[in-house]
């Protein structure tokens, strides 16, 4: 039976010499290639005191919009949590009451809105499901950690503060995604 492909090697069996056997050349090409890389540039960045420049498109920590009134843009249509591939987004729908009609637009909204960080690939989907423009990729980094718990990231992370100064800006990415529908 022949093989498929004919990138197979006879294999020789040669004598090693003295100095193959005590593998001296071997350590010195391995000491070479160290020395080599102590007079190269340093790629690393000492983050927080310096940061490397993002690329516009990049997408870090999520972030729930609110409109100009202050009012949570989320109406909990769960297509974010639909588009999602890997299942991080769950979110529980509930009936808006009179009295809380200056914090939800539509009727219905999103009670429980969660983000399992671990199990987000960043893919934007969610953003690009979204009718209502209420779910944005950011640039900012997601925080590193050791408990499991500390990566669900409920609304209390998730929504924007209702002050301006506390807004955050999407308007790169809001840009970015026009440009990429106006392609398809």
């Amino acid at each position: 039976m022949q093989p498929l492909t004919q990138r197979s090697k006879n294999v020789v069996h040669k004598e090693m010499n003295f100095w193959e056997r005590l593998y001296f050349p071997a350590i010195l090409k391995g000491m070479l290639t160290t020395i080599k890389h102590f007079f190269r540039k340093k790629n690393t960045v000492r983050y927080p005191e310096e940061k490397r420049p993002m690329a516009p498109v990049y997408r870090g920590w999520h972030v729930l919009k609110r409109d100009e009134a202050g009012r949570e843009r989320c109406t909990a249509c769960g297509l974010c949590a639909v588009a999602c591939p890997a299942e991080a987004i769950t979110m529980v729908a509930e009936e808006r009451t009179k009295e809380e009609a200056h914090l939800y637009r539509e009727e219905k909204y999103a009670a429980v809105y969660e983000i399992n960080m671990l199990r987000c690939i960043f893919c934007g989907l969610c953003e690009e499901a979204c009718p209502k423009e209420a779910i944005f990729l950011t640039d900012r980094i997601v925080p590193s950690d050791y408990v499991r718990q500390n990566f669900i990231f409920g609304k209390d992370l998730l929504v924007e503060g209702v002050t301006p100064d506390t807004r955050v800006d999407v308007s790169k990415r809001q840009k970015h995604i026009q440009e990429q529908n106006r392609t398809v």
